[in-house]
């Protein structure tokens, strides 16, 4: 118990992190343009870490739970395959969605998706690597 609770909050922080190099580097400024009209011109600090924090706890708490589902023997591949499985519901569908319904430029679009697969990919092969179920 006491290790999931530090991989989660350890996952939070990460989250955090990632997000704001993923999205505040120069090349996401350039193509998260077209959200300007709409996006806020700040950002709440501490409601961002709550919910990046209770994102972790989410995340490695499923983890958890579908361990004995997931492909593969060692822990970092369960961890990618969690990872994939994260990145399909979580950001390719989220990307389909914004494609599909608001005019994002592609190269917004997949910048998303690739992204996101390094966030999810970094995130899921800590969570592989450090936790398992309890026996």
């Amino acid at each position: 118990m006491t290790q999931y609770i530090i991989i989660s909050v350890v996952s939070g922080i990460l989250f955090g992190i990632l997000d704001g190099l993923m999205n505040a580097n120069p090349l996401a400024r350039r193509l998260f343009e077209v959200y300007k009209p709409i996006s806020r011109t700040s950002v709440n600090i501490p409601a961002g870490i709550v919910i990046d924090l209770v994102y972790g706890f989410a995340m490695a708490g499923t983890f958890l739970l579908l361990y004995s589902s997931l492909p593969g023997q060692a822990g970092w591949m369960k961890g990618v395959s969690f990872a994939v499985m994260i990145w399909f519901f979580r950001v390719v569908m989220y990307a389909a969605s914004q494609w599909m319904t608001l005019k994002v430029p592609v190269g917004t679009v997949l910048y998303i998706v690739k992204a996101g697969f390094v966030e999810m990919l970094i995130l899921g092969l800590l969570y592989g690597l450090t936790l398992e179920p309890a026996v």
